[in-house]
């Protein structure tokens, strides 16, 4: 079976380097907080191109600390998307804030910036768009909109680590950036893990104090904050997997060409890319009105495919609360019905990528 994503490949690829750092970690004998952590996010803020990092637990508490950074909470309004995760929902009720939806532009899934007038109210405090499946959400009218009306921007990097908008890395936009590193994303740990970047001292310094009891320099809390550190071990991991993530991006890029060349006429409506930006393929997302049946056939035929994602989170239990008038989502409720992520990651062999694109074609010739 050829999976959708398959991080125990990223270790098989770089055994030699995880293994050292693995080794490195356990002689360091310091388990929270220490050098390893400390050194990654130093890395990370070079690489990224920003001043401050602060590493956390996993992507969805970078979103919610960015937010509660930033003074985001009860009353106050926060406007997203719908066609993502549920994690992006979840980090801004976990704030105390409400989430705002609106819907997404329909050729690369990310928030469409016309909707933003109409969203936008007294309680609007923050814009959060989603870098969805590796692509850049369109941040220059959601900056220029952002500065009009005092709002912070909080950029969900968790699928797009490494992607670029107009020559700048994802995440270096807006206010805060937040990243995830679950095992199967561009850059991934082996647990969970997370980071909020920036380039305001301020905002480091709250984000530095919430991730940890709300402690300053002499562990006394100065505000309450929560347990979410970025564990050593991981860091250690993501140091060594670090400097292959430009290269990896680039094979994740190949391969999504060679599915363009070889689908072009095979049936699905393939990706869209930003012409101001780099997709880096998180996942290539093809488009199918015939979404169960591809699913199914798909898996017939030995390759592991999924939806991402099937619901939309407004149509969620724990999310209907905040759903907005019938028909406002149309495009994000399309999409769900639709699209289908095709198997992607740097080690997929060229066997596996044929067995992929052999498959898609057999279901249009059947």
């Amino acid at each position: 079976m050829i999976l959708c994503g398959n991080p125990f490949c990223s270790y098989e690829a770089q055994r030699a380097e995880i293994d050292a750092a693995v080794s490195r970690f356990f002689e360091s004998h310091r388990y929270i907080l220490g050098p390893e952590v400390s050194s990654f996010e130093q890395e990370f803020a070079d690489y990224l191109g920003t001043k401050h990092t602060v590493g956390v637990g996993n992507g969805t508490d970078a979103l919610c600390l960015a937010l509660r950074a930033c003074g985001i909470g009860r009353g106050d309004e926060v406007i997203t998307v719908s066609h993502t995760a549920s994690a992006t929902a979840a980090a801004i009720v976990l704030s105390g804030a409400t989430p705002v939806f609106v819907d997404i532009q329909p050729d690369v899934y990310t928030l469409d910036p016309s909707k933003l007038p109409a969203a936008l109210t007294k309680k609007t405090k923050a814009i959060l768009p989603v870098h969805l499946y590796g692509q850049p959400a369109d941040m220059a009218p959601i900056l220029a909109f952002a500065r009009q009306h005092n709002l912070r921007v909080i950029e969900d990097c968790a699928q797009s680590t490494g992607g670029e908008y107009a020559s700048q890395k994802i995440g270096s936009l807006g206010d805060i950036g937040c990243f995830s590193f679950y095992p199967t994303k561009n850059l991934g740990a082996y647990g969970d893990g997370g980071m909020a970047v920036t380039r305001d001292p301020a905002l480091a310094e709250s984000l530095r104090r919430l991730r940890q009891y709300g402690w300053d320099k002499s562990n006394i809390s100065c505000e309450a904050g929560v347990n979410s550190r970025l564990d050593e071990l991981q860091a250690a991991i993501l140091r060594a997997k670090l400097p292959h993530l430009d290269n990896d991006n680039a094979k994740r890029i190949a391969i999504a060409d060679r599915y363009d060349r070889e689908l072009a006429n095979a049936g699905p409506a393939l990706p869209a890319r930003q012409t101001n930006g780099q997709h880096v393929f998180h996942l290539y997302v093809v488009r199918s009105r015939q979404q169960k049946e591809l699913l199914a056939h798909m898996k017939s035929q030995g390759v592991y495919v999924l939806a991402h994602y099937p619901v939309p989170t407004h149509l969620q239990p724990a999310y209907k609360n905040y759903a907005p008038k019938s028909g406002a989502l149309a495009e994000t409720e399309r999409a769900a019905k639709e699209v289908v992520s095709l198997p992607i990651y740097p080690e997929l062999t060229l066997a596996e990528q044929q067995q992929v694109i052999g498959a898609v074609r057999a279901f249009w010739k059947e």
